[in-house]
């Protein structure tokens, strides 16, 4: 399939695919832990990849930190055994307890969708089973090294590890062909991050500016440029909230339930309640790809015909969670390739967001050092990683921060790579949201605990426990001056 043409006149769509995972590798298995990373392979990256193989312009990002995990040795041989030696069980037995039950359509539903993770460790064995290789060959933008919430670092310092350190290993493992576009964790931006920003090579963000302009307005469909030379491409929160809300296209009752669980976290249930209709569910997905194209392609006529013309007709990024497609949305994988279908059947340009950057004239935004602070959390701030609920954990980690800022001599490897793992976005987000909350705050308290311990050994300290994570951290970049 190849990319669309730019249709710099008639506008353009770009999905932007935000893929990220704490790092979970090696840290808990069930419930909470690297149980939810073979479950975002079997359902999201491995079903993702056969479109992006077959030539869809979409655009994605990868997290450092992800691809730390997805690096890990053995992964994809844990990966296998996991479908084999736990998935494959736990199927059968709660079919066979829904089917003694006299759920025979619930069961009947469970061993179709055993197919999917049998699926994806045969499609991951057959291709190749590297799968950071070939997910890093549709990549087009990294992030920070462990998806900290950046305007929330307390030090210059601090912000050059995260940053200089994502890039740097996106660099390595990319070999070059990376153009500058830096997903920010959260889409959490303030101009005093963009001196930083651009010593490391960055080009371009993607910011939420829905409380400056407004929902809907007609800015979101520019693109803009900040004094410092960065280019600021607006996430499109209306047609977001088409699929990401509480009323959006998952939601409808045909669709599977997410929540609705068996013993072993199995769905086999319908939002409305009743088993689950795969056939149903995915002609549903295909009339919600031309409901989304058609008023995607309605929000740029609109846009169009008010004001001045839109720089190249205007650009709608729709910017999602990888792993909302496929593990929490079961169905968005068939939705996104409907999506791809729709666009070239209707006529509405789909590109990729390095190339409509380029392509496009930015307007200039001014904004000084005292503008508020965005995200796409809620109320559009910083709250979900700042407020009440978790401002204790905010301010430990900049008290940890300003802790190894403050002894140079002390801090080597060990306490910049916990210092990292405590500074991840996750942590919060889960506490706040009460997903997991246990689990996150056990995570933030024993990196806490082990950067203290590495500053106490010394900059000799070993990275005990680290796995994978951050390996490609230099402490250069947080005590350079």
């Amino acid at each position: 399939m190849p990319g669309m043409s730019l249709g710099r006149e008639r506008g353009a769509l770009a999905i932007v695919l935000h893929t990220h995972m704490p790092y979970v590798e090696g840290f808990g298995t069930w419930p909470f832990g690297e149980e939810w990373l073979w479950e975002a392979i079997a359902g999201s990256y491995v079903p993702l990849l056969e479109l992006l193989d077959g030539g869809a312009p979409l655009t994605l990002s990868l997290t450092p930190v992800l691809c730390d995990q997805l690096e890990a040795p053995g992964l994809t041989e844990r990966f296998s055994a996991f479908v084999r030696e736990v998935r494959r069980g736990t199927h059968e037995r709660d079919a066979a307890g829904l089917r003694a039950g006299g759920h025979e359509r619930l069961a009947r539903e469970l061993e179709r969708s055993w197919g999917d993770y049998a699926g994806a460790a045969e499609r991951l064995s057959r291709r190749g089973s590297d799968l950071l290789a070939r997910l890093l060959a549709h990549a087009q933008w990294t992030s920070s090294a462990t998806h900290a919430v950046l305007p929330l670092i307390a030090t210059d310092a601090g912000l050059r590890l995260q940053v200089h350190s994502g890039v740097a290993a996106h660099r390595r493992r990319c070999d070059g062909g990376w153009r500058g576009g830096f997903w920010l964790p959260e889409c959490a931006y303030a101009p005093w991050l963009e001196q930083i920003l651009r010593s490391a090579g960055v080009t371009a963000v993607c910011v939420e500016l829905t409380r400056r302009f407004g929902l809907a307005a007609r800015e979101h469909l520019c693109t803009f440029v900040s004094e410092s030379g960065i280019v600021l491409v607006p996430i499109d929160r209306a047609t977001i909230s088409l699929v990401w809300s509480e009323r959006g296209y998952p939601a409808s009752g045909c669709y599977r339930d997410y929540h609705h669980h068996t013993v072993h976290h199995h769905n086999p249930w319908s939002n409305d309640g009743g088993a689950y209709d795969h056939d149903a569910a995915v002609a549903l997905a295909r009339q919600h790809a031309a409901d989304f194209v058609a008023r995607t392609l309605a929000r740029l006529r609109g846009a169009a015909s008010t004001e001045a013309p839109l720089p190249g007709g205007g650009l709608v990024v729709c910017a999602l969670d990888t792993e909302l497609l496929g593990h929490w949305w079961y169905e968005g994988v068939a939705w996104l390739a409907a999506v791809v279908q729709e666009c070239s059947r209707q006529g509405l340009e789909l590109v990729r967001l390095d190339d409509a950057v380029q392509l496009r004239e930015p307007v200039p935004l001014r904004c000084g050092e005292d503008c508020a602070a965005s995200s796409w959390g809620k109320d559009g701030d910083l709250s979900t990683w700042s407020g009440p609920a978790v401002a204790d954990m905010a301010f430990a980690a900049r008290a940890a921060e300003l802790e190894l800022i403050a002894a140079p001599a002390r801090a080597g490897a060990a306490a910049v790579r916990q210092l990292l793992a405590l500074q991840a976005s996750d942590w919060s987000f889960m506490v706040s949201h009460g997903l997991a909350a246990p689990y996150a705050r056990e995570r933030f308290q024993g990196h806490r605990r082990a950067l203290a311990e590495a500053l106490a050994g010394g900059a000799g300290a070993t990275p005990n426990g680290l796995r994978n994570l951050a390996a490609d951290a230099d402490p250069a970049y947080a005590l350079a001056v």
